[in-house]
């Protein structure tokens, strides 16, 4: 015990060493989450100029005037489609793919390779590729299907072909994560229900589902978000359109704030985005004490 007290007393820093770990990631997210979360907090309630400076202050003026316009309506009406459409199908895709894929085959790390492979291609080669293949005159997709549809040209088909790229986008990791889960799962569990007689959709339905639940919340929970937080294929893709079909509340904000330099606007679509994420995030999690189970 004295050994251990003159250790310390030598050392009179160690006690600071483990917080300078963490001051540099403390520095980057007060500096690129809370400061502007709190920035955003301010505009939102206040009047700002075209600089993006606070001249007054408004109240709930600008929530006020954000809940009577019908394009905010429809950016969160796209918003909720976009999210409850997204989630459950990457998921059902991705644990899908994965299970097909848990047991081990001559060819299994080609279909692996295959599936990961839109991890590995950025979010706007990703947009241009399927801009081609969904092109209504030289696209392979109407080709194939025999079909004449401009899909992101008519705000029927639009929002289906935003939800086809956010998919595709979603497989690669998600498929790691629930093949890495599936094979994480007990050889032993699995032999002795195949002793007792248990087929392999039941095996996977009542053993490998319960045991990879944590693995489930997680991706719900991260796709859930990515799906809130949708503007990129929008931007270069639709610009919201055509008559509003895809236009999302995180778009929304980016016209109001760069296009048309309302700053307040822009806070207040901010934060009722970031509101109504939080909140999905919170039933989702609300989930954990019933449907996830930790081995």
């Amino acid at each position: 015990m004295s050994l251990l007290y003159a250790s310390r007393r030598r050392r009179p820093g160690a006690a600071l060493k483990p917080y300078l770990f963490l001051l540099p990631m403390l520095v980057f997210a007060a500096g690129f989450v809370y400061y502007p979360f709190v920035k955003a907090c301010l505009q939102s309630v206040s009047t700002v100029n075209f600089r993006g400076e606070i001249t007054g202050f408004a109240g709930l003026d600008n929530f006020r005037y954000l809940f009577s316009r019908r394009e905010f309506s429809i950016a969160m009406g796209n918003t909720f489609k976009l999210a409850l459409i997204n989630v459950p199908v990457t998921i059902a895709v991705t644990l899908g793919l994965a299970w097909l894929c848990s047991v081990p085959h001559p060819f299994h790390s080609a279909y692996e390779s295959m599936f990961a492979l839109p991890m590995v291609v950025s979010m706007a080669s990703i947009t241009l590729i399927f801009k081609v293949l969904l092109n209504p005159s030289v696209g392979y997709v109407n080709y194939a299907l025999g079909l004449n549809l401009g899909w992101y040209e008519d705000r029927h088909t639009a929002m289906s072909g935003i939800l086809l790229l956010t998919v595709w986008m979603g497989v690669g990791f998600n498929f790691l994560l629930f093949l890495s889960a599936l094979r994480g799962v007990p050889r032993d569990i699995l032999g002795s229900a195949q002793m007792d007689g248990a087929g392999k959709f039941r095996t996977f339905w009542q053993i490998q589902l319960p045991l990879i639940s944590p693995t489930v919340l997680y991706v719900a929970c991260t796709n859930m978000i990515q799906a809130m937080m949708t503007s990129g294929p929008i931007l270069i893709l639709t610009q919201g359109g055509p008559s509003r079909s895809t236009t999302t509340l995180i778009y929304f904000m980016y016209t109001a704030g760069y296009s048309s330099s309302n700053y307040s606007l822009a806070a207040a679509v901010s934060l009722v985005a970031f509101g109504m994420t939080f909140v999905c995030a919170a039933l989702l999690f609300l989930m954990e004490k019933r449907k996830v189970h930790y081995q």
